[in-house]
């Protein structure tokens, strides 16, 4: 089994470990993880189940993909937004534009894997190199939007998103769901500082009244409004430019140069002890 490093925990609190991937082993851990592949309903034909892999030394490789000039990349989660669950999907030509619907019912719900209210998520990984395409770790409520009481329904929760090769992340929260309801807040751009071996830990205390955002062990964002009282689950995301408005990978993403991966060393969740 490989040694992993310490977490980079809250100071001033006591913490106790309730749940975590250390990425052991060669094979993925499917009792904690599932594949992401739907977009509000919708099979996204970039989101693959075969990009994801254990190198055999303690490390999870999303890794970009490409295919007859196609890219994918993968997405893990340990829960289930009720939006994403395929229904039957109906196109209508329309000034020679495809256009998408939703449609009822929705696919059988299923039971998360993982959720979780409050605590310190913690993540340790190495960003991706090559231009085109993103990664991401964040929380998900199985029912935002579902009604105006972000307290209620839950907060889409982004603790780390980097969208180029740049040395910048950023943390993101969103609420009231995907449509004329939504509403975001952000930090900004955070840069981050060299590290010996690549790895950066980014974290996230949530607790009753506010988030708090961590890069490698220090403070970088607060955010006190809203802040949601429902159980989420986590994910660990890549995804592909262009093909979220349309079905060609971006000029950006052909420039990448394989291969390429975002690797993480492991997932952690603590609760505090009072």
């Amino acid at each position: 089994m490989t040694e992993h490093v310490p977490s980079l925990l809250p100071p001033g609190k006591k913490w106790k470990l309730i749940w975590h991937d250390e990425f052991d082993g060669t094979e993925l851990d499917r009792s904690k993880w599932d594949f992401r592949l739907h977009l509000l309903q919708q099979r996204h034909c970039t989101y693959s189940d075969e990009a994801a892999r254990l190198d055999g030394q303690g490390n999870l490789l999303l890794s970009l993909i490409e295919k007859d000039g196609h890219y994918y990349s993968s997405q893990l989660q340990t829960g289930y937004n009720f939006m994403d669950r395929p229904g039957q999907v109906f196109y209508e030509a329309r000034n020679s534009t495809k256009r998408e619907k939703m449609f009822w019912p929705i696919a059988k719900l299923q039971e998360p894997k993982f959720m979780h209210k409050y605590g310190y998520y913690e993540i340790r990984c190495k960003l991706q190199t090559q231009p085109g395409w993103w990664s991401a770790f964040w929380l998900q409520s199985p029912i935002i939007g579902a009604s105006l009481d972000p307290a209620e329904c839950g907060v889409e929760v982004d603790i780390m998103e980097s969208f180029a090769p740049d040395g910048l992340v950023y943390h993101n929260n969103h609420w009231g769901g995907y449509g004329d309801d939504h509403r975001h807040i952000g930090s900004g751009e955070r840069k981050l500082k060299p590290t010996s071996d690549g790895f950066h830990v980014f974290g996230l205390e949530w607790n009753e009244h506010e988030y708090i955002y961590y890069v490698d062990g220090g403070e970088s964002w607060r955010a006190t409004a809203p802040v949601s009282h429902h159980e989420q689950f986590i994910l660990i995301s890549t995804e592909c430019r262009g093909y979220r408005k349309g079905d060609q990978p971006s000029d950006e993403l052909k420039k990448a140069v394989l291969p390429d991966s975002f690797i993480v060393d492991y997932v952690r969740v603590y609760d505090e002890v009072r």
